[in-house]
């Protein structure tokens, strides 16, 4: 009788696998752990600050009834600009995407030009012809109309990517369209739509210039004043960590959110989806789209070009404007181009290790974006003063500042380009004996390439209009679009601040056209499709 033998199966171990897994992990981590030490160095001042005021000096801060209606007024908004911008998100992009709905492309574009309006300039943009928008309502509409496509463009990739056999297997299983769209479309997209809410979300904790100008006030506005005007730097650090609470709560929920529906792609395997047709509901649908890029959109740009008609006698001497425009795209691309190439090895970090600590170091990075303009520039300020006196108020101060503050948004872009390189390309590469730097060379980066694009111009768009960190940061004598803008409107001069507006909006379109060129991809062309 032969006695069976239980044969062990063997594991393929690439070349130089362990060794390689060893020393990338022992050279990435202190690297990522070095960069977000820095992005994250405003919130240690922040926190140094604070406890400069005392046990005493904070109970009676955070005790006051002014802090109970900063907090309603910063969550009430919040939660209704995120329930706002995730519906209108998820339902244009579910439109754009997965019907037969007529010029998807131009559609596209158009749901995403809002993007290159800045929240300080649709504010104006209202408030110059409607003096009645304002307070609660007001800031709802406007930060809706600015932010509902940072939930769209990433809907929109995820549903043209993604795989559509979980929808035709609960098809098949008898389930109707709106049922399938609710139990099995939207929690694919889930990934996607909580990274979308939840930059929505940390731009409204830290946004001042849109409620200055609507006369809301929220947390943000509070501290600018305290820092500003008040000159009670405890007191504003006080503040601004309540904002940093917020920021990882939201932080945490959107890192549960991810996990409960991880989706991933198989390269070839994902088969796209056939369009759902509209039918009779094709002109309901474009009357949708057209009233929502019409009131994100159109508002402003009339406004733009009613002020620069009627104000044509006070546009200021063109080199003035040259100047501006010249500085902003500078310190722009120089901040775009240095936080993206600082997001790679920490999204490369908590790429390949997924490990709690990995999952860690990106949040952290993460809280930065809820501080306000003015608490990192502060701490710009007071690392300058301190320990690098020669470069106070030098280019490199102001271009770190735009870097601390958008370091997220480049991060976000390149995590994303990561989750959709086919799992096993770089262990392949590997086993065939290329070197560590050569993957990441040959393989890795160029995969990825496209999302690096898009960080560089999501970091770039979102510098080229920054304001309340400018303000502090500015060389002397530098004039931004956005600086100049303030300028003019705080004296109600709309006619002169409007061409620096039309610029800061003519400047930001093409790297909005850059994203939503990531968005659409490749296959442009879907089965069924005719447009």
């Amino acid at each position: 009788m032969t006695t069976p033998t239980r044969t062990t199966p063997t594991r393929t171990i690439p070349v130089g696998g362990p060794r390689w897994r060893w020393r990338a992990a022992g050279l990435l981590a202190p690297v990522a752990v070095a960069v977000v030490a820095v992005v994250a160095s405003p919130l240690g001042f922040v926190i140094a600050q604070a406890a400069q005021a005392g046990w005493e000096q904070t109970r009676r801060l955070l005790g006051r009834p002014l802090i109970a209606t900063l907090l309603w007024h910063t969550l009430s908004l919040a939660a209704a600009v995120t329930l706002a911008t995730a519906v209108l998100g998820f339902g244009a992009a579910y439109l754009v995407e997965r019907t037969t709905l007529p010029g998807r492309r131009a559609w596209t574009v158009a749901l995403a030009l809002p993007l290159a309006v800045p929240e300080f300039v649709r504010g104006y943009s209202w408030v110059s012809l409607f003096r009645s928008v304002h307070g609660y309502w007001g800031a709802v509409l406007v930060m809706t109309c600015s932010l509902y496509p940072l939930v769209f463009l990433p809907v929109a990739a995820a549903l043209r990517h993604g795989d559509a056999a979980a929808e035709e297997v609960s098809r098949s299983l008898g389930r109707g369209r709106l049922a399938t769209l609710w139990r099995v479309t939207l929690p694919l997209t889930r990934p996607a739509l909580a990274g979308g809410v939840l930059l929505v979300s940390l731009y409204l904790l830290g946004e001042y210039g849109a409620f200055a100008m609507l006369r809301y006030t929220t947390f943000a506005t509070a501290v600018f004043t305290q820092y500003k005007l008040g000159f009670d730097a405890a007191s504003a650090s006080l503040l601004t960590l309540v904002l940093v609470a917020l920021a990882l709560l939201l932080v945490t929920l959107e890192a549960w959110a991810g996990r409960q529906a991880r989706v991933t792609r198989h390269g070839a395997l994902a088969r796209p989806a056939p369009p759902v047709r509209l039918g009779g509901w094709t002109v309901p649908a474009l009357l949708a789209l057209a009233a929502l890029v019409g009131v994100s959109l159109g508002v402003p740009l009339y406004a733009l070009a009613y002020w620069l008609i009627k104000g044509s006698s006070t546009t200021l001497p063109s080199a003035s404007v040259l100047g501006a425009t010249l500085a902003t795209l500078g310190y722009a691309l120089g901040a775009a181009l240095v936080a993206t190439l600082a997001a790679v090895p920490v999204a490369l970090y908590g790429w390949r290790r997924g490990t709690r600590p990995a999952r860690a170091v990106e949040r952290i990075a993460y809280l930065t974006r809820a501080l306000p303009g003015i608490a990192v520039a502060l701490s710009v300020v007071f690392f300058a003063v301190r320990w690098a006196r020669p470069l106070y108020q030098q280019p490199p101060m102001l271009v770190l500042g735009y870097v601390l503050l958008f370091f997220p948004l480049a991060l976000t872009a390149v995590r994303a380009a990561l989750a959709q390189v086919p799992p096993g390309v770089e262990e392949a590469a590997r086993s065939l004996g290329t070197r560590p730097l050569a993957v990441l060379g040959r393989i890795t980066l160029p995969l990825v390439l496209p999302g690096l694009g898009a960080a560089v111009a999501m970091v770039g768009l979102t510098a080229s209009t920054e304001l309340t960190a400018t303000l502090l940061l500015r060389p002397t004598g530098t004039q931004t679009l956005a600086t100049q803008f303030w300028v003019y409107t705080s004296g109600l001069a709309y006619g002169a601040a409007a061409p620096y507006a039309a610029l800061m909006v003519a400047l930001s379109v093409p790297s909005v056209l850059l994203l939503t060129r990531r968005t659409m991809g490749p296959a442009l062309d879907r089965p069924g499709e005719n447009q």
